[in-house]
């Protein structure tokens, strides 16, 4: 039988992640047994403190001593809320705990943002990690050793497992029941709590935030040209020599800063834009395509597919305010 320790650390944690993963693994193995297996799961939750509240207060449990578990197989990390730095060094213990039992075999698992605290074992470095896309800059400024997938739902490296943010956590666990179990009990646990069980990336939920945090005076002027400027052919040449400054160190300057090439964030700008007068309705997909600057429409297409993960008139059919419901 596999030990499962869901553990809560001493901060203020999503405790959703807490009670929907040990929901869906408690109802995983009671189908299993009920199939005439013997039960395969002994599943905890276990932290240092004898009480964890959650987010305002609004929520308690009361977990199992930690220390009590000499062995665990698989460790599940919830999302952590806000304030990781302080969260790093309040769980210095349960970081500790987390990377001894790596080494004696176990698989970890961390839920959105609970990876910054599985990323401060060290257990992350040189690896990839997906986390919740609105926290990207955050994580990659605390872990820069850590390859950041942004779409990614999930990723698995060596036993380590990760995931997107929010509610995608279920989509994780239903990853881990097909390990755990076998894939009809996962179709099973995905169909009684309704998860979609092919769900593979989160660029449809991201919201592109324009990278503005990072303090380089040249290109934050050059963002702002930018966005000013959606529907004018740019040339970052030119651009580059309007700051003083030479193209080989613009395009080193602009990837320091933003984490992406100028011609990226051009190309992430439009897409937003393009996605927020889909969501609004009032115009075709020609329009829209035209608003922010493309004349190709393969192109537009490919690019706005390429950072959606879908194509602009199926996001468009999916986020349209307008659209009725039932």
């Amino acid at each position: 039988m596999k030990r499962v320790t869901i553990i809560v650390p001493e901060c203020q944690v999503n405790l959703n992640s807490v009670g929907g993963a040990y929901d869906i693994l408690r109802i995983a193995n009671d189908i299993w047994q009920k199939q005439g297996h013997p039960a395969k799961l002994n599943i905890d939750i276990a932290a240092f403190s004898p009480e964890i509240k959650s987010h305002n207060n609004y929520l308690a449990i009361l977990p199992k001593d930690i220390r009590e578990i000499e062995r665990t197989d698989l460790i599940l990390i919830p999302a952590l809320l806000g304030e990781y730095e302080n969260a790093i060094q309040n769980n210095q213990k349960l970081i500790d705990w987390i990377a001894a039992q790596y080494r004696l075999g176990a698989e970890i698992a961390s839920m959105c943002s609970g990876a910054f605290l599985l990323a401060a074992t060290g257990l992350l470095n040189g690896r990839n990690c997906s986390t919740h896309w609105s926290r990207v800059d955050d994580f990659h400024k605390m872990y820069p050793e850590v390859h950041i997938t942004q779409d990614k739902i999930i990723t698995e490296d060596n036993g380590i497992y990760t995931n997107g943010g929010a509610y995608s956590f279920l989509n994780l666990i239903i990853y881990l029941v097909e390990k755990l179990f076998d894939r009809n009990i996962a179709i099973f646990c995905s169909k009684y709590f309704q998860i979609d069980i092919e769900r593979a990336t989160q660029s449809p939920f991201a919201i592109f935030r324009m990278q503005k945090k990072h303090g380089d005076q040249i290109v934050d002027q050059a963002q702002t040209y930018i966005e000013q400027h959606l529907d004018a052919k740019i040339s970052f040449e030119k651009l580059a020599a309007d700051l003083a400054i030479s193209r080989r160190n613009f395009d080193r300057r602009f990837v320091k800063a933003t984490g992406n090439t100028p011609m990226e964030y051009l190309q992430r700008v439009k897409i937003e834009a393009a996605k927020k007068e889909l969501e609004n309705g009032r115009k075709s997909v020609f329009e829209v395509m035209n608003d922010v600057g493309y004349a190709d429409d393969k192109a537009f297409r490919e690019v706005f597919k390429k950072i959606t993960g879908l194509s602009p008139l199926d996001y468009r059919n999916k986020y349209n305010s307008g659209r009725s419901v039932g």
